[in-house]
């Protein structure tokens, strides 16, 4: 016995409601998923930076062994043009000859490192010297004389 549609006109598809049913749960998926994979994003950047920051202070540190004060820039290890992950250049003052005043300070305003400061300037791009200034709290920097790298909002 052969079985035949009810009509030759029938066509199967999808109704107008299923279809927005099914683009209202590939929003909401996207909705959930986009700030997850921001964050991760904004993560591995952090962490890239402190990974940097911790292979320029190892190339410092060795500098300063030959030559007992810090590099003039960071021209004389060959790390001048090196990006941080947001695209701008890692940052670095000579304490030594810059003085005191140049230093990067903690919220008690004391210098956050004795021989040299090296930071990146973070997500915004933009930083200065008290590390208590909002444009500042993105900052990656080296602090304690190379024993804590990290953001600035979990340094103090």
């Amino acid at each position: 016995m052969r079985k035949y549609p009810l009509s030759p006109h029938v066509v199967a598809g999808l109704t107008l409601i299923e279809v927005m049913v099914a683009i209202a749960i590939i929003v909401v998926a996207a909705a959930i998923a986009l700030p997850s994979y921001s964050s991760y994003q904004d993560r591995a950047k952090i962490s890239q930076a402190v990974t940097d920051i911790g292979a320029i202070n190892a190339k410092l540190r060795l500098y300063m062994v030959d030559n007992t004060v810090p590099p003039p820039s960071l021209a004389a290890i060959g790390e001048s043009g090196k990006r941080d992950p947001w695209g701008s250049a890692y940052q670095y003052t000579d304490l030594t000859t810059a003085g005191i005043s140049k230093a990067r300070k903690n919220k008690n305003l004391v210098p956050i490192n004795s021989d040299f400061d090296l930071w990146s300037n973070g997500k915004d791009g933009l930083s200065k010297l008290p590390l208590t200034t909002k444009v500042s709290r993105d900052d990656v920097i080296l602090a304690n004389d190379g024993r804590f790298i990290g953001l600035v909002s979990n340094y103090e």
